[in-house]
C-alpha cells in the first residue's frame, strides 16, 4: 500500500495548529493499532508527506515503513519538519501535484494508493470543476481519497458564502448552491475511489484522534460508514 498524507498548511494555520497536525502523524505512526495495521501487510506500507497551500511540496519523500524501528524514525522526521505556509487553499491545485509528481515518484508499484486530504476550508482557488477533474484523474488511475476536514467551531461551521478566495478565481458552482458544511464539501467534492470515506476532526485538538482512527481503516482496508 502507498499512504500519501496531504495537509493543510494555508493561511488558517498558524505554528500551533501546524505543529498539532505533524504531532498528530507522528503519534499516529506510533499508535500500536496503526502499527499493528502496518506490520500485518506483507513488506508494510510506503508512506510520504505533501504539505499544500498555494502550491503543493512533497515535503516527505516515499519511505517505506515495515517495522515499529521505520515508524518510529519516521515520526521523528515529520516532528522535526519546519513550519510550511501560504495563503490559499488550493486543493485541486495540490491533487494535480500528487497526480504528476508524486505518484510517478512511488520507488515500487503499489496494490493500493491512498491519498488522506486534511483540511479546515473549502479551495479557494479554483471552480468545483476544475477540482473534480483533477480528483477523477486520480480515480481513474486506481486511487482512493478519503478526507479529514477540521471542524473549528465559529471558524468554519458553514463554509462557502463570503468565502476567502484567491483573485481572479470564483466559487460559482458552489455560490449557486448556496452554503454547506466542510464534512460535506468533502464528500461533494473531494472523496472518491473504492472504499472512500470521509472522518472529521473536531478541531485541531482532535486531529490526532481522528487521523489514527483513519490509519486504521485506510492501512487495514476496514471499511468505514459514511461520516
Amino acid at each position: 500500500m502507498a499512504l500519501v498524507v496531504s495537509v493543510d498548511v494555508s493561511q488558517s494555520v498558524d505554528e500551533a495548529r501546524f505543529r498539532l497536525q505533524m504531532e498528530g502523524i507522528a503519534e499516529a505512526l506510533e499508535d500500536p493499532a496503526v502499527l499493528a495495521a502496518i506490520t500485518g501487510n506483507p513488506g508494510g506500507i510506503l508512506f510520504s508527506l505533501v504539505t499544500w497551500a498555494d502550491k503543493a511540496a512533497l515535503t516527505l519523500p516515499w519511505t517505506r515503513i515495515a517495522t515499529r524501528g521505520d515508524a518510529a524514525a519516521v515520526a521523528g522526521r515529520v516532528r522535526a519538519l519546519p513550519r510550511q505556509a501560504g495563503t490559499f487553499t488550493c486543493l485541486g491545485q495540490m491533487l494535480r501535484t500528487v497526480s504528476a509528481s508524486v505518484l510517478p515518484a512511488l520507488p515500487v508499484p503499489a496494490d493500493r494508493v491512498v491519498i488522506d486530504v486534511s483540511g479546515d476550508g473549502i479551495d479557494n482557488c479554483a471552480d468545483p470543476e476544475a477540482i473534480h477533474d483533477e480528483r477523477d484523474g486520480l480515480l481513474a488511475a486506481g486511487a482512493t481519497i478519503n478526507g479529514l476536514p477540521i471542524l473549528v467551531p465559529g471558524e468554519n461551521d458553514v463554509v462557502g458564502v463570503g468565502a476567502f478566495r484567491a483573485p481572479g478565481y470564483g466559487l460559482r458552482a458552489l455560490r449557486e448552491g448556496g452554503e454547506t458544511t466542510l464534512d460535506r464539501w468533502y464528500k461533494a467534492h473531494v472523496t472518491g475511489g473504492p472504499a472512500a470515506f470521509v472522518l472529521a476532526a473536531r478541531g485541531y485538538g482532535d486531529f490526532a484522534r481522528a487521523l489514527r482512527q483513519k490509519f486504521v481503516i485506510e492501512i487495514s482496508a476496514l471499511s468505514s460508514s459514511p461520516r
